[in-house]
C-alpha cells in the first residue's frame, strides 16, 4: 500500500489512518468462496483525521450516504476475485467520497416563468379540455 493517498493537490492521507480488513465475499462463488478472503472491508475515522480540514469533515458527516457513519467511513468492495484488486477499488471509492465532499454545490436561483409561457400553457390546457369534452356520453339533443 502507498504511504498517503492523494485526495486532490493538497489533501493527501496517510496510509496508517485507513484501516483495511480482509474478509469473505458474500454470494456464488464456487471452489474457493468459502477458503479465500478476497473482499475487503476498509474503514477510515474521517472525524480525528489531521489530513482533512475542519470544513470538510463536516461536509462529510452530512453527506447522504450510507457509507458515512457516527464511527467514521466504511466501504465494503467484494467485485473482483483479488484482494489487491478489491484495496484498490475500495481506497479508489474512499477517494471519490472525499471529493464529493470538496465540490461546491451551485446556488439554485429562483425563477418565474415569463408571460408567454404562462399562456402557452393555459392554451394547452383549454386545447386538452376542449378534445376531452367531446369524448363524453351521447345525447340526442
Amino acid at each position: 500500500m502507498v504511504d498517503k493517498i492523494p485526495i486532490n493537490d493538497e489533501i493527501r492521507i496517510s496510509a496508517d489512518e485507513i484501516e483495511i480488513q480482509a474478509i469473505r465475499a458474500q454470494g456464488a462463488g464456487g471452489q474457493n468462496v468459502n477458503k479465500v478472503a478476497t473482499a475487503v472491508h476498509l474503514r477510515f475515522d474521517y472525524q480525528n483525521c489531521e489530513a482533512l480540514p475542519l470544513y470538510i469533515r463536516d461536509k462529510i458527516s452530512k453527506l447522504d450516504d450510507n457509507r458515512v457513519t457516527t464511527n467514521g467511513i466504511v466501504i465494503k468492495a467484494q467485485e473482483y476475485r483479488s484482494q489487491s484488486r478489491n484495496r484498490q477499488a475500495a481506497i479508489e471509492r474512499l477517494q471519490e467520497l472525499i471529493r464529493s465532499a470538496l465540490t461546491e454545490s451551485k446556488r439554485r436561483v429562483p425563477t418565474k416563468p415569463s408571460k408567454k409561457a404562462k399562456q402557452k400553457r393555459i392554451d394547452s390546457k383549454r386545447r386538452q379540455g376542449k378534445l376531452k369534452k367531446t369524448r363524453g356520453p351521447v345525447t340526442d339533443d
